[in-house]
């Protein structure tokens, strides 16, 4: 519980709204993810840019073929990403991330966290801050996308995500949510023009 709540604490630490939509990291520019999504002007029904960033520390665990929620971890890879976009606007977002080491310190194993026990807390989220609950999720789905080698973020398919891993879990309640995780498909859409 200590480390969910770390990981919540930590998660107020970037600011701005992003668009929703489906973004291609190969060819989404840093650029564009300065200017898109950290700066972006509020707009209703937009993506927080705190889950945006939660995904894509996702991803990059994910990708880099770790098993662990860094639940300090969020600043420091939010940081180092804003300075290798910032030294280098043009290039891709996918290039950007595969040059950060997403590790940090405060590790919760994801292949130790029986699917069980996520659910219960993740319901009991859900309940109480259904915002910091999706922000979990989309470190999930992140991470799930990156792990399975994709390269795609589909805001709109967080839910379908949820729901399949959800299923997952209610089918195997011993297992690791990080064998829950391997890997959850969910209906692609094409990116968006630019994206």
């Amino acid at each position: 519980m200590k480390s969910t709540l770390a990981l919540l604490f930590c998660l107020f630490c970037l600011p701005g709204l992003s668009r929703a939509g489906v973004f291609n990291l190969a060819t989404f520019t840093c650029d564009s993810y300065e200017n898109q999504i950290l700066n972006a002007p509020p707009e209703p029904k937009a993506e927080d840019a705190i889950n945006f960033a939660m995904w894509l520390f996702g991803y990059a665990v994910g990708h880099a073929g770790d098993h662990a929620i860094y639940s300090n971890g969020l600043q420091a890879f939010g940081n180092a990403l804003d300075v290798e976009c910032k030294g280098q606007p043009t290039k891709s977002l996918l290039d950007a991330l595969s040059g950060i080491n997403p590790a940090n310190d405060s590790p919760m194993d994801l292949k130790e966290l029986s699917c069980a026990t996520f659910e219960a807390r993740q319901g009991d989220l859900a309940h109480g801050d259904p915002d910091s609950a999706r922000t979990i999720m989309m470190w999930l789905y992140g991470f799930s996308v990156g792990r399975s080698g994709g390269r795609v973020l589909d805001t709109d398919a967080v839910g379908a995500f949820d729901q399949t891993l959800a299923k997952r879990c209610k089918d195997h309640p011993q297992g690791s949510l990080y064998e829950a995780l391997a890997p959850v498909r969910v209906p692609k859409k094409k990116a968006a023009a630019g994206s």
